[in-house]
C-alpha cells in the first residue's frame, strides 16, 4: 500500500536511500546472543544486538534475520521501535544514523539527517529512545528531541528544550494528558511541551515540572510514571512526584503499554499493571547465567533481553524458567581470527591492539562453523587461556585444530573438544621473562603447518620465537633469532603478526620491528631480515603475508604493499629487493595499495589476490595485482565495517569469510581451488533450460585441474569457445573464462552469438598430464 509513496519519497530527500538486498552472494554470520533492545509489533518480538536485528513470530516460532546482507550499517544500534500502523521498523544508532526497515526487511531507507548535522557534536547524535504518536514519531537524542513523521518518511522540527534553548540529553519521552514529557540527565529535570503549541521549537514553551536526573518516563492509561537516577521510580499526580520504590540495581530499561510497566535492571525484571500493582519480578536463573539488558510484556508473556542468550522468554506467572530465543550463530560480533576448514569456519575474538599489548586480557571463548550449524565453545571450557587470536587446522587430521593465545600458549582442539593447554610446563613454549619470577606470559601468535606434517608457531619477545610441534610425536624444536632480534624482550619488537612456509622449508614471519624474517635451519645463513628503505620496504612494520602460486611472497606492511618476487635464492643472496606494483589510474602510474594498513592477504585458486586494508574495505586484484577485479566497502557491499581483520578462503566452494570489526560475513565468490586430476569434472546446469539466463548466469565447469586447456564443440566438431588456465581469466570478458578449478561459460560462441539447441561437448586437457575428459551439455532454448 505505502510503496508507490517510498519511491516518491526517495526522489524528495536526498539525504536518504534505499539500501540494496545482498542476500544472492552474500551471508551474515552475526551473533545474535547480546540484546541491546526490544520492540514488538504485529504479534512479533524485534531484539537488537549491537548491530543486527531478529524477529521472533510468537505464533509460528519462526526467526527471521535483519544484517547488513539486508541492508542494515553495521553500525551500533542503540534502540529500535516498530510501528504497528505503518508496519516500520525504525532502527536507532549511536551515531546519529537512523534507519527504517520496510516489509520484513524487504527494503531500508537509510536517514543521515541527524549524522550530517553540524550543528550538533557529534558525541551528542546517539539516538536514546522512539516514541510514536498518530503519524508523528519523537526521537529522543542526546541533543534534544527531533519530530520525524512515519507516513511522509521526512523529519519535522527539532526541539532544543535546554535553558535558553541549549541542547541537553533526553532519555525518554511520553505523551500524557496532551503534553509529551521528556526525561533529561544531568540534572535537567522532567520537562513538558503542549503538543498542540504550534511554536515547540521555542524553549520558551517548554516548562521544567521537576529537577534532578532521570532515566526514563512513561505513561499508562490515566497515570504518568518516571525513574530517577537515584534508582526510585515515582508516580506524577498533577506534576508532582512521589516516591514509589527504589530498586536495588541501576534501572537500564523502562517501557510501558497501556496496561503493563516493565522496569529492567541487569538481575531482574519488573512487571507492574497500570496501577503499579506487582505482577512479577523475574530473577537470574542460574542455568542462564547472564545479565538482564532489556524486557517487554506481550500476551502474558515476558521477553527479556540478554547479554549472553538473545531473548528469555517466560511467563507472567513464572519469572525463572525460560526458554531461549535467537538465531543460531557465533558468540559475539567482534572477530579477531578465522580459517576455514572441511567442515566450515572457525572464529576466536582475540585480542590484542596494534602495538601487540594483549591488555587487558580478555575471558572468550570460541566458536566453529560446522554442518551449517554454529558450535560455540565457551571460555570455560578452554582451560582459562586468555586472548586467543591465530587458528591452524591440521591438514592431516581436519578433526585438531590449534588456537594460540596470546598469554596462555598454545590450545589443541579434538572434535570440537578442547583437550590440551600447552604451556611452559609441558612444550617447547617459553614465558617471556620479567624481573618477577613467577609472572607467566606466552604470547602466542601466528601458526601454519608444513608439507611434513610440522606444526610452526612465532612467540612475542622471547630470543627463541620459533618453535616447531611434531602433533604425532609430541616433540618441540625450538629455534633463536637472535641474529635479527639481539634482545626478544627489549629490542623493540613487540610481536609478530603472520607465518608462512614455503615449499623450500623456509619459514617467513611478520614482525612489528623487523619487516620480514626468513629462517630455514638448512640453509646458511639460516635467518635474514628486509625492513629498511633500501630493500624498498615502506614500512619497517609488516603486517600480513601470502605466497601464490607462482612462490611469490606478497607483503603487507603498515604503509602500503610489496611482493618478493624471488623466494628460492632469498638467504643466500646478497642483493635483495621488495617491489611496489605499479598501475595505470586515470592515465597516470600510481602505487597499488599506497601507503594503506594492509591486514591480511590470501590467495585464491586462480591466483588472485585477497587483501584486507584497516580502513579501506576489501580489495580482490587479479593475480599479478593489476586488475581490480572488486573493491568492497560498507556503501557497496554488507561489510559491517570497513575495518578487516582477517580473510579465510574455502577453495572447495569458492566462498571468502570476512571479519571485520563490526562482524563476520561471507561472500561466494565463484572461485574454487584446482583438482590432480580431471575425473571429476562435471557441468551444471546439465540441460540448460529455456528458463535459465546462460548469458548472465553461465554455465559452470567444476572441478578441473590447474594448468587446463577447454574447448566447447557442437555436436559437428565445430568449435564454440575454447579457453586455457591462465590466459583466458575469470573477469576478463571472454565468453569462456577459467578461475582456478571452476569454469564459466556465458552460452555464446566465437562470433559473440548466443548458441541455438543442441547437445555440445565440454573437452578438457590437463597440459602437465595430458589427461583428457569429455563432458556432454545439453542445451535447450
Amino acid at each position: 500500500m505505502l510503496k508507490p509513496l517510498f519511491v516518491l519519497l526517495l526522489c524528495l530527500f536526498p539525504a536518504t536511500y534505499f539500501a540494496q538486498d545482498y542476500s544472492a552472494l552474500w551471508e551474515g554470520h552475526f551473533s545474535y546472543n547480546e540484546i541491546i533492545d526490544v520492540s514488538i509489533g504485529d504479534s512479533k518480538i524485534f531484539a537488537a544486538s549491537n548491530n543486527a536485528i531478529f524477529s521472533f513470530d510468537n505464533q509460528t516460532n519462526d526467526i527471521e534475520e535483519i544484517s547488513t546482507i539486508h541492508g542494515l550499517s553495521g553500525e551500533s544500534i542503540s534502540t529500535i521501535y516498530y510501528s504497528e500502523n505503518y508496519q516500520l521498523l525504525v532502527v536507532g544508532y549511536e551515531s546519529g544514523l537512523i534507519e527504517v526497515v520496510f516489509n520484513n526487511g524487504g527494503d531500508v531507507l537509510t536517514l543521515v539527517d541527524i549524522v550530517d548535522k553540524v550543528t550538533i557534536s557529534p558525541t551528542n547524535k546517539r539516538i536514546n529512545h522512539f516514541n510514536a504518536l498518530d503519524n508523528n514519531l519523537y526521537i529522543s537524542t542526546n541533543y534534544g528531541i527531533s519530530v520525524f513523521n512515519l507516513e511522509r518518511l521526512e523529519f519535522g522540527d527539532t526541539y532544543f528544550i535546554g535553558d535558553n534553548g541549549s541542547q541537553l540529553i533526553v532519555n525518554q519521552t511520553t505523551i500524557y494528558n496532551g503534553f509529551l514529557y521528556a526525561a533529561c540527565s544531568n540534572g535537567n529535570g522532567v520537562r513538558k511541551g503542549l503538543l498542540t503549541n504550534p511554536n515547540l521549537i521555542d524553549y520558551q514553551n517548554w516548562e521544567t515540572v521537576n529537577s534532578g536526573s532521570w532515566l526514563g518516563i512513561q505513561a499508562t492509561q490515566d497515570n504518568l510514571y518516571a525513574i530517577n537516577f537515584n534508582n526510585y521510580i515515582y508516580s506524577a499526580n498533577n506534576d508532582v512526584f512521589s516516591q514509589l520504590q527504589q530498586f536495588p540495581n541501576t534501572p537500564l530499561k523502562f517501557s510501558g503499554t497501556t496496561t503493563h510497566l516493565t522496569v529492567t535492571t541487569n538481575s531482574n525484571v519488573f512487571v507492574f499493571d497500570a496501577d503499579f500493582n506487582s505482577i512479577i519480578q523475574a530473577e537470574i536463573n542460574p542455568l542462564f547465567d547472564t545479565s538482564f539488558t532489556s524486557a517487554i510484556v506481550h500476551s502474558n508473556n515476558l521477553y527479556i533481553g540478554s547479554q549472553d542468550y538473545g531473548i528469555l522468554k517466560t511467563s507472567l506467572s513464572n519469572g525463572f524458567d525460560y526458554e531461549e530465543i535467537h538465531p543460531d550463530g557465533p558468540l559475539l560480533n567482534e572477530p579477531f581470527s578465522i580459517e576455514t576448514s572441511l567442515y566450515g569456519v572457525w572464529v576466536t575474538f582475540g585480542e590484542y591492539d596494534v602495538y601487540f599489548n594483549p591488555y587487558p586480557l580478555n575471558s572468550r571463548g570460541i566458536s566453529h562453523l560446522k554442518n551449517n550449524e554454529w558450535v560455540n565453545i565457551n571460555y570455560s571450557e578452554v582451560f582459562e587461556a586468555k586472548s586467543l587470536n591465530n587458528i591452524t587446522v591440521n591438514p592431516n587430521n581436519r578433526n585438531q585444530v590449534f588456537v594460540s593465545s596470546f598469554f596462555s600458549g598454545l590450545l589443541e582442539i579434538n572434535d570440537d573438544l578442547p583437550t590440551t593447554l600447552y604451556n611452559q610446563t609441558n612444550s617447547g613454549l617459553e614465558s617471556l621473562v620479567l624481573s618477577n619470577p613467577n609472572y607467566i606470559d606466552i604470547r602466542v601468535g601466528p601458526t601454519v603447518f608444513d608439507n611434513n606434517g610440522l606444526l610452526w608457531s612465532l612467540t612475542s619477545l622471547v630470543d627463541r620465537p620459533l618453535k616447531s610441534f611434531n602433533p604425532e610425536t609430541n616433540q618441540w624444536q625450538v629455534f633463536s633469532y637472535t641474529d635479527v632480534i639481539s634482545d626478544g624482550l627489549n629490542d623493540g619488537n613487540l610481536g609478530f603478526s603472520d607465518l608462512v612456509v614455503d615449499d623450500n622449508g623456509t619459514k617467513w614471519g611478520s614482525s612489528y620491528s623487523y619487516g620480514v624474517i626468513a629462517y630455514n635451519e638448512n640453509v646458511n645463513p639460516v635467518i635474514k631480515a628486509i625492513y629498511t628503505e633500501e630493500h624498498n620496504m615502506p614500512h619497517q612494520r609488516a603486517t600480513a603475508l601470502a605466497l601464490d602460486n607462482r612462490n611469490q611472497l606478497w607483503i603487507g606492511t603498515y604503509a602500503g604493499l610489496r611482493v618478493l618476487y624471488n623466494t628460492t635464492n632469498f638467504l643466500e643472496s646478497d642483493d635483495v629487493q621488495v617491489y611496489e606494483i605499479i598501475i595505470e589510474e586515470n592515465g597516470e602510474a600510481q602505487e597499488l595499495l599506497f601507503q594503506q594498513y594492509i591486514t591480511d592477504i590470501k590467495v585464491d585458486g586462480s591466483n588472485n589476490k585477497w587483501v584486507g586494508t584497516d580502513s579501506s574495505g576489501l580489495f580482490y586484484f587479479s593475480s599479478d595485482g593489476q586488475n581490480t577485479i572488486y573493491h568492497f566497502t560498507k556503501d557497496n557491499s554488507p561489510l559491517p565495517s570497513n575495518s578487516i581483520r582477517d580473510i579465510a578462503l574455502n577453495y572447495d566452494n569458492g566462498k571468502v569469510y570476512v571479519a571485520t570489526s563490526n562482524g563476520l560475513v561471507s561472500f561466494s565468490s565463484g572461485s574454487s581451488g584446482t583438482f590432480t586430476t580431471l575425473e571429476n569434472v562435471y557441468a551444471y546446469p546439465n540441460p540448460v533450460r529455456p528458463n535459465f539466463d546462460i548469458v548472465e548466469k553461465k554455465v559452470t565447469i567444476k572441478d578441473i585441474s590447474e594448468n587446463v586447456n577447454i574447448k566447447i564443440t557442437d555436436i559437428s566438431g565445430n568449435l564454440v569457445a575454447e579457453a586455457q588456465s591462465n590466459i583466458n581469466q575469470r573477469f576478463s570478458g571472454y565468453n569462456l573464462e577459467i578461475d582456478g578449478g571452476t569454469a564459466y561459460w556465458n552460452g555464446k560462441n566465437l562470433a559473440n552469438n548466443v548458441v541455438a539447441s543442441g547437445v555440445y561437448l565440454i573437452m578438457l586437457s590437463d597440459l602437465d598430464t595430458l589427461e583428457t575428459k569429455v563432458v556432454k551439455l545439453m542445451v535447450v532454448r
